[in-house]
């Protein structure tokens, strides 16, 4: 639900970064607007740790991992509690406010408020990046793809997305159930017809010499998520170069 960290010429809109920004107060609120990913974060986080840990990402004890729209840090501030060394950017500077009041003493963590764009025009890369319902956002998912993969190091290093599904399915549950029937998100969270299948990911990373190395649906219930072979909703996926 983060907004992606584009500039305007190849990715969200400015209100669309605006409209996550005037969240960034509520975000740490566990039965807010953000409760869906609170509930959904423990599986994010610990899907990924399993997923890079059976990688040598950087040959070090703490690997460079970014965290791209990273929103008020949910994933960032878990992450870094598991030993990663994590830069969360966000172009909100309302979201990261809120993500460095909350994070403030938590070793290996850090933000800043940027784009994507600027980091590559940096130089910078990392052993992982990491972009949390992040693709169903921007305009243009292959670009945004590519644009993560510039981001890792050269060497190999591995991106984890997580997104929604494009189903009927998705469209009855994660769309009209979860903003206007359930009310747990904000009406307009998500457009349906943005949202990214797992083959179209899968195309946007080969055009970019990325394959789909791993792959999960994560399943909503009482108390939590789990990790299933059911990705007509949600799902998350490690890409590895080719």
């Amino acid at each position: 639900m983060q907004p992606a960290l584009l500039s305007p010429a190849g990715s969200v809109s400015p209100a669309e970064i605006a409209r996550f920004g005037a969240l960034a107060a509520q975000w740490w609120d566990p039965n807010g607007p953000m409760r869906p990913l609170h509930q959904m974060n423990p599986l994010r986080v610990r899907w990924i740790d399993q997923a890079l840990g059976q990688r040598r990402l950087g040959g070090s004890a703490a690997p460079l991992l970014l965290d791209l729209g990273c929103g008020a840090g949910l994933a960032s501030e878990a992450l870094a509690r598991r030993g990663y060394d994590v830069l969360g950017v966000d172009a909100s500077p309302e979201a990261i406010a809120a993500a460095q009041a909350h994070g403030a003493g938590v070793a290996r963590l850090h933000y800043r408020c940027a784009t994507a764009e600027a980091l590559v025009a940096e130089g910078r890369h990392f052993d992982a990046v990491v972009a949390l319902e992040i693709i169903e956002h921007v305009t243009d998912p292959a670009a945004f793809v590519a644009l993560l993969a510039r981001l890792l190091t050269p060497s190999g290093g591995a991106i984890v997305i997580s997104t929604l599904n494009r189903t009927w399915r998705s469209l009855a549950a994660a769309k009209i159930g979860a903003e206007y029937v359930l009310r747990l998100l904000p009406a307009g969270t998500h457009d349906w017809r943005k949202f990214v299948t797992p083959a179209e990911l899968g195309r946007y990373g080969s055009q970019s010499g990325l394959r789909i190395a791993r792959a999960s649906g994560m399943v909503p219930l009482p108390g939590g998520w789990r990790e299933s072979r059911d990705m007509a909703v949600n799902y998350i996926a490690l890409l590895s170069r080719q």
